[in-house]
């Protein structure tokens, strides 16, 4: 089992110049996924140990110099995931950088979403790391007193930043339904030109105002109200489940809400969020707010932009958000841009979960040729 510690820290910066594209992948072999974090990388098959400061049981952690110095703070919790080649690190910056793929959650998650879909990725292209994020407000990011609106730009910007900061230029930008819009932000707010081409996927998510919930489906803005409701400190997992189906949420969006517990120190077994909801609920209200399209009918160069929507999925698509997609595959004809739809079959919005034989199919062609 790998091991990772946390990253959370804090920016005053107000502004972000950032470019997109650039990699340079390592020849060196080694086998097994890695995680990263705090600078710190775990493998879990043999390799050779290098100026190593501590022992894990089960993990071997590798090629960590002895003295590192940090140029910047950083605002938002993270985590690598790395494949087998990568030997990258934060503490070794020297080391040539690989192509890096970034990977966002949706509206009441966090980048635990991602953690085993991101190692099945990073087995099976080992030159790649993928960078998992906390947005704003979500995760261990919540208790990070974060500056500016809580909103789908402000949240685009923080990303933008941490990046920036790990002086990273990430090849494959993926979020999930808010996070899709966030990464499209990102594409929006970047300095131009883009340094390379980026693939850019939206999972489940439309350019435009949001249509989610209605006809008995879990409607984010009725959860957010829902766990508003509750009080800060919980008993029990138990008490989440039982009180979100009593109001008529899916069993399974109940227990999905208890990843987003932690134990309240000194006071077992009570538990407490690990979410902002103050800011999250000014969050969703710009992500239905929030238009896009023109990122999508004026696409930048260098930018291949993929939209995938769930066959089964709770988020109603209009027949003319389809239609628009589809209207803007056919504008995109600058060399090297392009606007492309894919449907995943027999999957809902989690598709990530529903689905990920499908998801990892489809995706493979970002990562090739690296």
């Amino acid at each position: 089992m790998a091991v990772c510690q946390q990253h959370a820290f804090t920016s005053s910066e107000s502004s972000v110049s950032v470019k997109l594209g650039a990699i340079c992948p390592s020849k060196k072999k080694f086998y097994g996924v890695r995680l990263q974090q705090n600078g710190q990388t775990f493998s879990k098959a043999f390799t050779k140990v290098i100026s190593t400061r501590m022992a894990v049981v089960e993990e071997r952690p590798i090629l960590i110099p002895e003295t590192f110095e940090r140029s910047a703070p950083k605002i938002l919790a993270y985590e690598f995931v790395q494949g087998p080649l990568v030997r990258w690190s934060e503490r070794d910056r020297s080391i040539c950088k690989p192509p890096t793929a970034v990977l966002l959650h949706g509206i009441l998650g966090s980048r635990r979403n991602w953690s085993t879909f991101s190692k099945r990725l990073a087995q099976a292209f080992p030159s790649w790391q993928f960078l998992l994020i906390d947005l704003r407000c979500h995760g261990e990011s919540s208790f990070i007193d974060m500056q500016g609106p809580n909103s789908v730009a402000s949240a685009a910007r923080d990303v933008l930043r941490l990046v920036g900061d790990l002086k990273l230029t990430p090849r494959v930008l993926i979020g999930h339904s808010f996070g899709g819009k966030v990464a499209l932000s990102m594409v929006d707010q970047a300095a131009k030109p883009l340094a390379r081409p980026v693939q850019l996927w939206i999972l489940d998510a439309t350019p435009g105002t949001v249509r989610a919930g209605g006809n008995g489906e879990d409607h984010p803005a009725e959860l957010i109200a829902a766990l508003n409701e509750m009080p800060n400190e919980v008993p029990s997992r138990r008490y989440v489940i039982n009180t979100l189906t009593r109001k008529g949420f899916s069993a399974a969006v109940a227990q999905w809400m208890t990843t987003n517990l932690k134990p309240v120190e000194g006071a077992y077994p009570a538990f407490t969020w690990s979410l902002n909801l103050q800011g999250i609920s000014e969050m969703y209200q710009s992500y239905e707010a929030t238009d896009l399209w023109h990122v999508v009918e004026d696409i930048t160069q260098g930018v291949h932009c993929n939209f995938l929507r769930a066959e089964r999925s709770l988020h109603r698509w209009a027949h003319e958000d389809v239609k628009r997609i589809h209207m803007a595959e056919a504008l995109a004809t600058t060399e090297g841009a392009g606007v492309e739809m894919h449907v995943l079959e027999d999957a809902g919005h989690w598709v990530h979960a529903d689905n990920p034989d499908g998801l990892f199919k489809i995706l493979t062609k970002s990562f090739l040729g690296f």
